[in-house]
């Protein structure tokens, strides 16, 4: 019989995700179906978007050949019912406090920070790049982990050397680097641009990196349509951008700068939401998403 989520431990609350303890060496992640934009929690939720994020942690976690945090299946009897499919058993790690980040595309606040100074994170990139340009190499822009409502500011290579020393600054470079053309290689593979993403690291008791949190999902990442690129425009994507862009529209009723919550979102809304969430773990896996949803009932 598999335990009640009230039996656990409850140690704290992200955007996204609750974490709890299973006992001294594990514990027990937990993928709502919230959404995030802006620093905001949304007080509509994405049905189905925990197991999406989950299922396509998992297939990257096979993919990729890192150490990850992973103690268990997914069908784990460590995990309550009411949370199969959407939560993973876990290692407890030493997390590194920065947000590794890939990007092998000019966008986002990248490409504002560029257009200031010429640079990324303190990397100097070429004069006449646009929205959407595919840079010379991809580059790693560390970013601080904001507190839940803050927003993560992005850092140099050496504010990382200077918290963590220049090795271990190294060898989260070279990881983030090297599991971002990977995972690139891959998307490529299925007609999608991996644009951009972000990755935790933790640290394990001898000291080893390890690869944590979500990986390479629709909420850490940004896909196109490999199809239809074009530069020096704003691409279509699978992730959250759709519910940003509603926000950011006369529609929502809602302005960025408000002391006011966004507003909730509409049906039409939501369900475009969820069906861009699964297309993209559909068009990475190969995989029906009902597959997934049938292994956990």
């Amino acid at each position: 019989m598999r335990p009640e989520l009230s039996s656990y431990n409850h140690l704290s609350a992200g955007k996204v995700r609750e974490i709890y303890e299973i006992d001294d060496e594990t514990l027990l992640m937990v993928v709502s179906d919230r959404i995030s934009a802006f620093d905001h929690i949304l007080e509509t939720e994405i049905p189905d978007k925990g197991r999406v994020l989950t299922a396509m942690s998992m297939f990257f976690f096979d993919a990729i050949d890192f150490p990850n945090h992973l103690a268990g299946p997914l069908d784990d009897p460590r995990i309550p019912d009411e949370v199969l499919g959407r939560a993973l058993v876990c290692k407890k790690l030493n997390m590194v406090p920065f947000e590794c980040v890939a990007r092998g595309y000019l966008t986002g606040s990248a490409l504002a920070e560029y257009k200031e100074t010429g640079e990324v994170c303190g990397v100097k990139l070429p004069e006449g790049l646009r929205e959407a340009s595919r840079l010379p190499e991809p580059i790693f822009t560390p970013a601080t982990k904001a507190d839940l409502g803050d927003h993560d500011e992005n850092v140099s290579f050496d504010a990382v050397v200077e918290k963590l020393g220049e090795a271990r600054a190294e060898e989260l470079r070279k990881a983030t680097l090297e599991i971002y053309s990977k995972a690139a290689e891959l998307a490529l593979e299925k007609g999608l641009i991996l644009a951009d993403t972000k990755f935790e690291f933790g640290i394990d008791e001898e000291g080893k990196l390890v690869l944590a949190d979500e990986v390479l999902t629709p909420d850490s990442s940004r896909y196109w349509p490999a199809e239809g690129y074009v530069e020096g425009k704003v691409q279509p994507s699978f992730d959250k951008q759709y519910v940003r862009n509603w926000l950011m529209s006369s529609k929502s009723g809602w302005e960025k700068c408000s002391a006011m919550p966004p507003p909730p979102l509409p049906g039409s809304v939501i369900e475009a939401t969820r069906e861009r969430y699964i297309e993209a773990y559909e068009r990475i896996s190969g995989k029906k998403f009902s597959e997934w949803i049938g292994c956990c009932v």
